[in-house]
């Protein structure tokens, strides 16, 4: 089965290192890149499964990116920023985000989080399917 590809969108070297570490120890692969520019190169030119995008990045911050990714693409997209405003999120999860997460948070539930994206997008790509059960047919 192939690995599920999570961009990591992040500038914070300390925490992209903690989280790579984890991601791949659960069996994700994982492309960090640190600015918003490279995000929407690097999402054109490779396969990504979920993007973890922070808000507060160098050239194009993370609403811009998720605005410009959602023009194209229902790529699953969960924000982890240290903005936590309740304005903030109900715009950002209004602009096509599918999870916001505020730092600091703990592993667990960011790793849980992926997880039901994941799932959702699995269930969405069996639906494309029309498989139904017919045992005496």
């Amino acid at each position: 089965m192939k690995k599920a590809v999570i961009m990591l969108v992040e500038d914070e070297e300390s925490l992209a290192s903690f989280l790579i570490t984890e991601l791949e120890l659960e069996g994700y692969e994982v492309i960090w890149v640190k600015d918003g520019r490279e995000a929407l190169e690097i999402f054109k030119e490779k396969d990504i499964t979920l993007i973890l995008l922070d808000w507060m990045l160098p050239v194009y911050d993370g609403l811009t990116v998720l605005r410009r990714i959602r023009q194209s693409s229902n790529v699953p997209i969960i924000m982890i920023t240290a903005r936590s405003q309740t304005s903030d999120i109900s715009m950002a999860l209004d602009q096509g985000l599918d999870d916001y997460i505020t730092k600091p948070f703990e592993i667990e539930e960011l790793l849980a989080r992926i997880r039901v994206v994941l799932r959702r997008l699995g269930q969405k790509k069996a639906e494309k399917y029309d498989y139904k059960f017919r045992p005496f047919e």
